[in-house]
């Protein structure tokens, strides 16, 4: 068996697969329980693939004792015994050996012993004003210093963990030989701060070491740098980072917070990189972004470049909010979606109490699933998928039992309401999952990322007047979103002429330079006929601020082009939701997913170019149909959502087929057979 991820996609002897998983914090239960609450994610869930991380400060406590991953110290320490149980249940595991885990754990799963108090030859990390970057949620206020990822004593005590991991856990227990299928290295950034501001991180002295090492990179000569740059350093050691914005509209002044939102991504990346080479792990390695929050949108945008990860592939989480009654949380939902081909790695099917009482229901996160799907993501993880209750005051000092508290499988063992919703899904993707990503989303136009704005928007924010990304794409989404159109979003420094023409229009951020490769690339595609909406002026200087004007001219001698027939789209006519529809390129089949907010009454009408679609959800539910040659196939449909008090016979109708339960209940039909009261 091989396997593989290709453009973000799980391929498993060469077949492409929706990455369906559930967490199961092992470290959080007691061990004699493990095989019974397996079996349960497996048969109530529909599972195959379980997902867990291996949290260092579990597994060695002590920094003169190795790393006890059989239990010879605590039963519950005995990953290798617990991925082996995996293997004999016939389960795939992604392994998750941190260093850096959250999961609310006590000081992010960190050993005590690494925090910078406690070790002074340790760096911390520190922010812009310097001061020591801390872990909130550690029980002791003002919470515990975190370590500088590249601070020479930090790195080596994380390598040798981490080494430790590959080759005590993962070397005998990895694909082909056993169940690990993938890796998923740090968490949500380094240490959940993937969406926090650039000034947030990281101005310790290894950092700013790596800073100038890039900017001699970048530059090749202070010479040219101070071009640039209009200064006038003798050495690299003399440039310092940007730690407020100085309300400049000089694009020579703007290249600082460009290079620093530029460090950044090449940061995340080299951490990312030390780390996985560290496990080396022989199956692929995957990351979990966080979404970007509404304030620091341009931030995360500099910050998160998959195109420059090399064999690191990207992957998301959720925790952000209900999207079906937040506009905001639905906006960087599809954000993250749609930033970079990969499975949403932790969607919240547990967790009421500590983050929305909405999530007690399916369906909240029923919804929220398909949102990321339709979005474009390649798989979803349902996080927990078991409740549990005998970890250590150690580990965890703040949660109560059960963690979390409406897991799909309770802390008894027992499958919960939640559980036939996961299995539908399930069953649905691991039917249709190979087809469904065949299938491309029916785009009404792209957005173009141009990230040097974004670097200089994060600092600069809204009115500033200088060049914007972040806040251009928001808009380009309300726009969309409001018209019922879908889109897509592309890199421009990595993006290539066949790429962008697949799209007939591409909105693009304007301001006072852009890479001379880019203008090119997009003068190319104006040739060809797409057409450009400059969201800002055009650009008349190269990224080495070099008079460069071929955006400029091309949109000049494109102005008169006609407008480009529009893309097959979808439009709600009835009811209060969103829906996206994806396209086979070779059969006529589609696949359409519905997401009904939960303040709408009554029945959903969606009209699309092949006919219409009717359905009866629960308010904040949702729905997804295979449509096949116009005529309806096999569909998911939540008609029951107990936390809004709404309760229908759930229905699907396309043409003269209709489809619907006899009294309030989900409905679903997978491979010809329905499920529930139909």
């Amino acid at each position: 068996m091989t396997i593989e991820v290709r453009d973000g996609i799980t391929v498993i002897d060469g077949e492409s697969r929706v990455l369906v998983s559930a967490d199961y914090p092992y470290y959080r239960d007691e061990p004699g329980v493990w095989a019974d609450r397996l079996r349960a994610m497996r048969d109530e869930l529909g599972i195959e693939v379980i997902s867990s991380y291996i949290p260092w400060r579990h597994h060695q406590p002590d920094p003169a004792t190795a790393p006890d991953f059989t239990g010879s110290g605590h039963p519950s320490r005995d990953v290798v015994g617990f991925i082996n149980l995996c293997h004999e249940l016939g389960l795939k595991v992604i392994a998750k050996p941190g260093p850096f885990i959250h999961a609310e754990t006590t000081y992010g799963g960190l050993p005590d012993w690494i925090c910078p108090s406690a070790d002074a030859q340790i760096e911390p990390l520190l922010d812009a004003a310097g001061e020591p970057s801390r872990w909130m949620d550690s029980p002791v206020p003002p919470g515990k210093v975190l370590p500088a990822p590249l601070g020479p004593v930090f790195l080596a005590k994380a390598t040798q963990w981490l080494s430790a991991v590959g080759k005590d856990v993962l070397d005998a227990t990895t694909h082909p030989d056993g169940p690990v299928i993938m890796m998923q290295i740090a968490n949500e950034g380094i240490y959940t701060n993937g969406s926090r501001s650039l000034s947030a991180y990281d101005y310790s002295p290894s950092a700013l070491a790596f800073f100038r090492e890039r900017l001699s990179a970048w530059y090749g000569s202070v010479e040219e740098y101070n071009r640039t740059h209009a200064t006038a350093h003798r050495e690299w050691d003399e440039i310092e980072p940007p730690r407020s914005w100085s309300a400049t509209t000089l694009p020579q002044e703007m290249q600082t917070y460009a290079d620093w939102g530029r460090f950044h991504a090449e940061y995340l990346a080299e951490v990312y990189h030390r780390w996985a080479a560290a496990v080396d792990c022989r199956v692929p390695t995957v990351v979990n972004l966080n979404p970007p929050t509404v304030e620091e949108l341009d931030d995360w945008l500099a910050r998160v470049r998959p195109e420059t990860w090399r064999d690191v592939a990207y992957g998301f989480t959720n925790w952000m909010g209900v999207v079906s009654t937040d506009p905001d949380a639905q906006a960087r939902y599809v954000t993250a979606a749609k930033r970079a081909p990969g499975p949403n790695l932790e969607e919240n099917w547990g967790f009421s109490l500590l983050y929305d009482r909405a999530y007690a229901d399916a369906a909240t996160s029923h919804h929220q699933t398909l949102l990321a799907l339709a979005a474009g993501a390649t798989g979803f993880n349902v996080y927990t998928g078991v409740g549990t209750s005998g970890w250590a005051p150690e580990m965890d000092s703040t949660h109560t039992a059960p963690y979390p508290d409406c897991a799909p499988i309770a802390a008894d063992g027992s499958a919960t309401e939640k559980a036939p919703v996961i299995q539908a899904l399930a069953d649905f993707f691991a039917f249709h999952g190979a087809e469904f990503l065949e299938c491309a989303p029916a785009t009404a136009g792209a957005f173009g990322l141009y990230l040097p704005y974004a670097g200089i928007a994060a600092w600069a924010g809204p009115g500033s007047g200088g060049p914007e990304c972040g806040r251009s794409l928001r808009a380009f989404h309300d726009r969309m979103r409001s018209a019922g159109r879908d889109y897509a979003v592309v890199e421009l420094e990595s993006a290539t002429l066949e790429r962008l023409a697949a799209h007939e229009t591409l909105t693009v951020p304007g301001g006072p330079f852009m890479h001379r490769h880019v203008q090119d690339l997009l003068a190319g595609y104006l040739a060809g006929g797409g057409r450009i909406m400059l969201d800002g002026p055009a650009p008349d200087l190269d990224e080495d601020l070099r008079p460069y004007g071929a955006l400029a001219e091309a949109l000049a001698r494109a102005a008169a082009t006609p407008a480009a027939p529009a893309a097959e789209a979808v439009r709600v006519t009835r009811g209060s939701a969103d829906a996206f529809v994806r396209v086979h390129p070779g059969h006529d089949v589609r696949y359409l997913t519905i997401l009904v907010q939960s303040d709408n009454e009554g029945p959903v009408r969606v009209e699309t170019p092949h006919g219409v679609v009717e359905t009866t959800c629960a308010r904040g539910g949702a729905v997804v149909v295979r449509l096949a040659g116009g005529e309806l196939d096999d569909f998911v449909v939540k008609g029951l959502n107990g936390f809004l008090d709404s309760a229908v016979p759930a229905s699907i109708t396309v043409g003269d087929r209709d489809v619907r339960a006899d009294r309030p209940a989900d409905l679903a039909r997978i491979g010809g057979k329905v499920r529930g009261d139909g």
